[in-house]
């Protein structure tokens, strides 16, 4: 499991090819909302949770997947982009695992992802 207390994640940037590293989890009726990519991890929203991506290992071949469900969500902030500051943030709080952070670079829609976490949260 990724160590998200310790790991310091690079930015994400909207990258939508990335969803296809997690496209044997999906469940059935799970849609794709929105993929991020930083240097070789990534996050990927679906309709129901949040795939975090750690790639492992000199070739990459080795991937660490986190399942973060959005019932499991106790708390949550959303920081948008500003004029100056073009960086957004999002804050999860989950019952068992604590604090989980993303950060991301650019234009993200993070409003439409906080929806459907306070959908399946609330």
């Amino acid at each position: 499991m990724i160590d998200f207390e310790n790991k310091s994640l690079f930015k994400l940037k909207q990258n939508p090819s990335f969803a296809e590293k997690v496209a044997p989890l999906l469940l059935d009726g799970e849609e794709i909302l929105d993929s991020f990519k930083s240097m070789r991890d990534g996050v990927v929203f679906t309709s129901k949770r949040i795939i975090a991506v750690n790639v492992q290992g000199i070739t990459g071949s080795k991937k660490d997947f986190t399942s973060l469900p959005y019932k499991n969500i106790v708390a949550y902030s959303v920081e948008t982009s500003g004029t100056f500051d073009i960086d957004s943030e999002l804050e999860l709080y989950f019952s068992a695992l604590g604090k989980v952070r993303f950060e991301f670079s650019g234009k993200a829609r993070l409003m439409d992802i906080a929806h459907y976490i306070g959908r399946y949260a609330l």
